[in-house]
């Protein structure tokens, strides 16, 4: 779906209303309308509307609340709230909310008007926004477009997302922006040189053979790399998830489709950077030709691998994607991962928490973050914590036992693949539990806005 701006036509009063403002804007309102407003206890809270009637029982006027600053911390995209409960129509914005928190604002109402409906009948129309003033409509409907995308993807049942259909989705928007495409599969991998890709994915069958997926764009600027996990469906490998931790495997593949969103904002806002997405993309299926525990694996870099568990798959297939994207020398390498339980449990669905070890890094992509109010956490490479991942019958075990600091010795197995350069990882969710303004249940990106904003100090743009 198409997430847009109403046509600049005839369109209903939208106030935005502070909850410090309701008293005196009531007040000033004429007497039916004013006796109407308190009939209705309207309070401004946060998403909370008022339909003002005209004298023919029309709309005259609408109000929306903003809610106290409380409120609008513990929500973000509050106000869009009211995209859901005001009437279809178009709407214009005539006062109440200027500069940053308009532009969230109106971000907010295009990303409350995503639907996932491949699979059932067409929702009916809903309340529309026109760009408001000030605000820079072009870029905002960009990055909601983008993140419907990576929604979508997500949300995708995984017969339907496998990783060919993950490979189509990066040539789709290759097309659309001029970028070049290659894909590695199956056995060609060995051949170049990818070998923990095709372990992860051999066992699948020969329609959704492991592939090694390439974006490549931009002719001239400071070279990023993404680096998004492609796994279209986790069983666990031959240590099976049981079903509770197996019914939301589809997401496994965030990752890859956060990078694609985040992609697909810096080629259509013409970003002067040249952009390199690498997307390992595998199901991790069960069969005779499945990897074992204890199998001991070799990885691009050479570096050798003790499988101790097979559901810990991903860093595996982000390994040899790390180390192909550091032989590129980028100015900045990012991975991106629906990677470890450890990372839910310590921040929670809504925080994306991140590892670097540069300062000037970590401060960008704070600051970014901030701006947009896109939540992230930095976790440390805590190198203490090196130990756990050196078995000693190899270079590296893919899965220390004790269940301690699962989402920093993940990020250190990764880190040894990374290279010398500038490294960022992302253990994202990928998920929203609970619907929300503007994030209803289902797929959700994480972490691609605060890195759209930290992009400029991150890469002198």
């Amino acid at each position: 779906m198409t997430l847009a701006f109403a046509p600049d036509a005839d369109a209903v009063p939208l106030t935005f209303v502070a909850p410090a403002d309701c008293a005196a804007l009531t007040d000033a309102l004429p007497d039916a309308a004013r006796g109407w407003a308190r009939i209705q206890g309207f309070a401004a809270a946060a998403g909370e509307v008022l339909v003002l009637p005209d004298a023919q029982g029309g709309i005259a006027q609408v109000w929306v609340g903003t809610g106290h600053a409380r409120a609008q911390e513990r929500t973000r995209f509050g106000v869009a709230a009211a995209a859901r409960r005001l009437p279809a129509g178009n709407y214009r914005v005539v006062a109440g909310l200027s500069g940053a928190a308009l532009e969230e604002a109106a971000l907010g109402w295009l990303l409350e008007g995503y639907r996932f409906g491949r699979y059932k009948a067409q929702e009916t129309a809903r309340a529309k926004l026109v760009a408001p003033p000030g605000v820079d409509a072009h870029r905002i409907e960009i990055i909601a477009n983008a993140e419907a995308l990576t929604r979508d993807l997500i949300n995708t049942p995984p017969n339907d997302m496998g990783p060919g259909e993950l490979a189509a989705a990066a040539q789709a928007l290759a097309a659309q922006h001029g970028a070049q495409v290659g894909v590695t599969l199956g056995d060609a991998l060995l051949a170049e040189n990818l070998p923990l890709i095709h372990a992860v994915g051999r066992a699948a069958t020969t329609a959704r053979a492991p592939r090694l997926i390439t974006l490549d764009w931009g002719g001239a600027g400071p070279l990023l790399t993404l680096v998004g996990k492609g796994v279209c469906f986790d069983t666990g490998g031959l240590d099976i998830k049981p079903a509770s931790s197996m019914g939301l495997m589809k997401k496994d593949m965030g990752g890859a489709a956060t990078v694609l969103g985040l992609a697909d904002m810096i080629m259509s806002l013409a970003l002067p950077l040249r952009l390199r997405v690498l997307i390992p993309a595998v199901e991790n299926a069960i069969s005779a030709a499945a990897f074992r525990p204890q199998d001991i694996l070799t990885a691009r870099n050479g570096l050798t691998v003790e499988i101790n568990n097979t559901d810990a798959e991903g860093r595996l297939v982000l390994a040899d994607a790390l180390a192909l994207g550091a032989e590129g020398a980028p100015d900045l390498m990012i991975s991106m991962a629906t990677l470890t339980g450890a990372a839910r449990v310590a921040v929670g669905p809504d925080i994306a928490p991140f590892f670097t070890d540069d300062e000037a890094v970590a401060t960008a992509i704070g600051a970014g973050a901030a701006a947009v109010r896109d939540p992230v956490w930095r976790l440390p490479f805590h190198a203490p914590y090196e130990a756990m991942i050196e078995p000693g019958i190899a270079d590296l075990d893919n899965a220390p036992g004790g269940g301690m600091a699962g989402a920093i010795t993940a990020a250190l197995f990764l880190r040894r693949f990374a290279g010398a350069g500038r490294y960022v990882h992302f253990d994202i969710y990928g998920w929203q539990p609970v619907a929300a303004p503007a994030r209803p249940k289902g797929g959700v990106g994480q972490g691609a806005r605060a890195l759209l904003a930290a992009l400029p100090a991150l890469l002198g743009l």
